[in-house]
C-alpha cells in the first residue's frame, strides 16, 4: 500500500509546534519511530515534544540518550500536552492503546495525525497515513523520508533500524520483504550498527528475567492436537524471581518453536489484577480478530488485549476463542 504524503507535507509547512505520542507499553518500533520523526521535524526547524502514556521501558532507554521522552502526568500536564499545533500518534490508531493521552487527543484543538501500520483501528478524527501491509511503523517513516526527500542522519538511522529490526523479529517474520532489506541496508550505510543494536536489545537480560523465562516456559502446554501452545506469568512469578512484567517481552514467541504449533498466547497477570494477553500466529490464523473480541487488536500474526481477571477465567475465555478460531481456520 503506497502512502500519499502530500497532505503531511502541507501540515508540516503550515505548523511549527508538534507533539508526538505512541501507545501504552511502548516497544522499539513505537519509540524508534517517535525519535526518528522528532529528529526529522527538528531538522526542518520545528519544535517537537514526545509525550507518551507510559514510561520509557528500562531496556530501551539507550534509544533516548537525551531523556527527551516524557510520560504524561510526570513533568507535563494534560493542558501542556494539548498546547500544540499538531498532535501526531505513531504505531497505533486505537483509543484503548492511548491510555491517558486519549483524553488529550480527544479534546485538543490541534491538528491530528496518525502514522500506523496496524490493522485494528478506531476513528480518531485524524488525518491518517497508514499502511497495514508495512512491516513496521519505522519502515513507514523511512519511506516518508524518501517521498519528502528528507535527509537521514545517524541519530535518525539508529532508532529506525531498531524499530524495523524488532518489529520483524530481526527480519525473520513473514512481513519481511526485499524492500525491508533494502531499507535496512540504507540505514546501515547511514550509521546504524546492527551488531551493537542487537547486543543492546537482546544481550543485556537480568538474571531475574532469565529465571522468569524458565519459570514461565516450564508451564507451556498445548491444545488442538498441538496446534495451539500457551503459558502464563503470575504476580507470584515476578515476586519469586525478582522480575518485572516487562521481562515477559517476547516469551510468547518461544511457544512457536514447538513443532506443529500454529498459534500461541501468553497471559500475564498485572498488579491491578488485569490480564494482559499477547497472541501470536505463524499460520493464516488472524489473531488480531481474536484480540478484537476482547477490546484489543494488532496485526494478523501478532496482537494483544487486556482482560479482566482472575487469571484462570481470562485464560479460559482466550483459550476457547483461540480453539474456535483454529477449528474454523
Amino acid at each position: 500500500m503506497t502512502v500519499n504524503w502530500d497532505s503531511l507535507r502541507t501540515i508540516i509547512a503550515d505548523n511549527r509546534r508538534f507533539v508526538l505520542t505512541c501507545h501504552v507499553r511502548p516497544d522499539a518500533d513505537a519509540l524508534g519511530s517517535e525519535l526518528a520523526l522528532a529528529g526529522l521535524l527538528e531538522a526542518m526547524g520545528r519544535t517537537v515534544r514526545i509525550i507518551n502514556p507510559s514510561a520509557m521501558p528500562e531496556n530501551l532507554k539507550f534509544l533516548d540518550a537525551s531523556n527527551r521522552i516524557v510520560k504524561l502526568g510526570e513533568g507535563v500536564t494534560a493542558a501542556e500536552a494539548a498546547d500544540t499545533d499538531v498532535h501526531i500518534v505513531l504505531d497505533t490508531s486505537a483509543w484503548a492503546q492511548l491510555g491517558n493521552v486519549a483524553d488529550v487527543f480527544r479534546t485538543t484543538s490541534a491538528a491530528k495525525v496518525v502514522i500506523d501500520h496496524h490493522v485494528s483501528s478506531d476513528a480518531l478524527g485524524a488525518v491518517e497515513f497508514k499502511d497495514t501491509g508495512a512491516e513496521a511503523t519505522g519502515a513507514i517513516i523511512f519511506r516518508m523520508t524518501e517521498a519528502l526527500q528528507l535527509p537521514v542522519t545517524p541519530e535518525i538511522a539508529v532508532p529506525l533500524y531498531a524499530a524495523i529490526a524488532t518489529d520483524t523479529g530481526w527480519f525473520r517474520f513473514s512481513s519481511t520483504s526485499s524492500d525491508t532489506m533494502r531499507i535496512a541496508s540504507r540505514l546501515i550505510d547511514l550509521g546504524a550498527q546492527p551488531h551493537i543494536l542487537y547486543q543492546l536489545l537482546y544481550e543485556r537480560y537480568t538474571l531475574a528475567r532469565v529465571k522468569l523465562v524458565g519459570c514461565v516456559l516450564s508451564r507451556v502446554n498445548v491444545d488442538c492436537d498441538g496446534r495451539l501452545a500457551f503459558t502464563n506469568a503470575t504476580q507470584a512469578d515476578f515476586i519469586k524471581t525478582g522480575s518485572r512484567p516487562a521481562d515477559t517481552e517476547d516469551i510468547v514467541n518461544e511457544c512457536l518453536r514447538i513443532d506443529g504449533t500454529e498459534a500461541a498466547y501468553i497471559a500475564i497477570e498485572q498488579q491491578n489484577k488485569k490480564i494482559k494477553v499477547s497472541f501470536r500466529s505463524r499460520s493464516t490464523l488472524n489473531v488480531a480478530e481474536i484480540a478484537e473480541q476482547f477490546g484489543g487488536g494488532g496485526h494478523k500474526q501478532a496482537a494483544g488485549a487486556i482482560l479482566s481477571g482472575p487469571l484462570a477465567e481470562a485464560e479460559a475465555k482466550v483459550r476457547s476463542a483461540m480453539k474456535a478460531a483454529l477449528e474454523d481456520n
